[in-house]
């Protein structure tokens, strides 16, 4: 069976029961919260769903009394409702789509500074690529550079405190251009927003990375760094008007303005991701930040993460790549285009567990493709779809890529599963299920 008619037939076999019945009925039983409220401030997550179900759960701002509710349309309204009542359970509600970088990236720039300027003293015929920019004046066109990105990072990002819920109203609510900081607190819930990925206006020419030289850009659209049970769910992460396939080139390499859509670092844990949508993004899920010591110190025994009922697609990498954590990924649907290098990045003692996931792939693309070695680590993956198949993921990769063996069996075995659907059905229940606007 071809990708088209696999997909065909999962779609019909679900009309064949009622469709629009059986996708509301598993949608709202999986991403449904605890309370029964219609208001998605007081709904928290269920019993069971996920890592962030573990142990005290995750309620966000559920308990937020009257004057801690706060409905907000703009930048400056959403940042004074996240700093009023310091750590009391607060509910934030987004109207509209709220416009961190409304006025344009010129409202950072430091003056004098002038991009022009920057392309001509630092091109590599001239600048060279052997010597990096760390030892430029802040006179020079990269000080005024490091300037003026200094000014868009205090304005952009937004730190969210505990107890907190952020839920869009209807199915338009949105954030664009900036930075979500869930930074050292713990009890977070994000549900129901269009996420565009911020731009960074002010790369970094690094001459000295890789044999060419490469930009280098800051801003993930939300980083989970040290933060304890956080749910991530129905939101749709995405580029936006910004796409990577429209970004120029400078000195020959893409002038990338993007980091990326999720970053899961630092000694974070109980982390749950349901019903999302990721789409058009290059370097999309980080868990784990650094192979080094000092960092493993504080990630080991922590970083568990669950991802179900996701919808990847159009990705070029890193869905997730994962380093240290028990991260348990399921009833997932990856989509990929031409652009696509991997999936899964196996990176330093990870225990991913990838299983009833489907993926669809163009023709041409190997399900060998699917996991990425970066470090020696087993892992489990069984009852996943390619194309309609059922595929061994682990045999596949190492049959074609033998001098990057991966080895079968993470170690443990996930507990925290609300409810796991046939993977045949997959794709049609994300399909109508995950993103924004779509939750219930």
């Amino acid at each position: 069976m071809d990708r088209r008619a696999w997909h065909e037939h999962a779609t019909r076999a679900l009309s064949v029961v009622g469709c629009t019945a059986l996708v509301l009925g598993l949608t709202g039983t999986a991403a449904h919260a605890h309370s029964s409220s219609r208001d998605l401030g007081r709904q928290t997550l269920g019993a069971d769903d996920g890592w962030a179900a573990h142990g005290t759960g995750t309620t966000g701002g559920a308990a937020a009394d009257a004057e801690h509710v706060y409905t907000v349309s703009d930048w400056a309204g959403f940042k004074a409702a996240l700093a009023d009542g310091g750590d009391a359970p607060k509910i934030i509600k987004v109207k509209g789509t709220i416009d961190a970088v409304s006025e344009g990236c010129d409202a950072f720039s430091a003056p004098g500074y002038d991009f022009g300027a920057y392309l001509e003293k630092y091109a590599p015929e001239t600048w060279g690529l052997e010597q990096d920019l760390s030892a430029e004046p802040d006179d020079s066109p990269e000080g005024l550079r490091r300037a003026s990105a200094a000014q868009q990072d205090a304005a952009i990002k937004a730190n969210i405190p505990a107890n907190t819920t952020i839920v869009g109203l209807g199915r338009d609510a949105g954030i664009k251009g900036a930075s979500l900081q869930i930074k050292g607190v713990d009890n977070v819930i994000i549900r129901n927003l269009t996420l565009e990925s911020p731009i960074d206006c002010f790369p970094q020419w690094d001459p000295t990375d890789g044999d060419r030289g490469n930009w280098n850009s800051e801003y993930d659209t939300a980083v989970v760094y040290g933060s304890t049970h956080v749910w991530l769910d129905h939101n749709t992460f995405t580029d936006g008007e910004h796409p990577d396939s429209e970004a120029p080139t400078y000195f020959g390499m893409l002038y990338q303005q993007h980091d990326g859509e999720l970053d899961i670092v630092r000694g974070a844990n109980y982390v749950t991701a349901s019903w999302n949508v990721f789409t058009e993004h290059d370097k999309t899920i980080l868990i784990g930040n650094s192979d080094s010591e000092s960092t493993a110190a504080g990630d080991r025994g922590k970083l568990k993460v669950t991802f179900h009922h996701n919808l990847f697609k159009n990705l070029v990498e890193s869905a997730p790549r994962v380093r240290f954590g028990q991260v348990d990924v399921y009833n997932n649907h990856f989509v990929a285009d031409d652009s696509y290098a991997y999936s899964f990045g196996i990176g330093k003692e990870s225990q991913l567990v990838a299983e009833h996931n489907a993926f669809t792939l163009p023709e041409g693309i190997s399900p060998a493709k699917i996991l990425k070695r970066w470090n020696d680590a087993p892992l489990t993956a069984a009852n996943n779809l390619v194309n309609g198949k059922r595929t061994d993921l682990i045999a596949v990769h190492n049959a074609e890529i033998p001098e990057e063996t991966l080895w079968s069996g993470a170690g443990w075995t996930p507990a925290l599963r609300a409810q796991v659907h046939p993977v045949w059905a997959v794709p049609a229940l994300v399909k109508f299920g995950a993103g924004a606007g779509r939750v219930r």
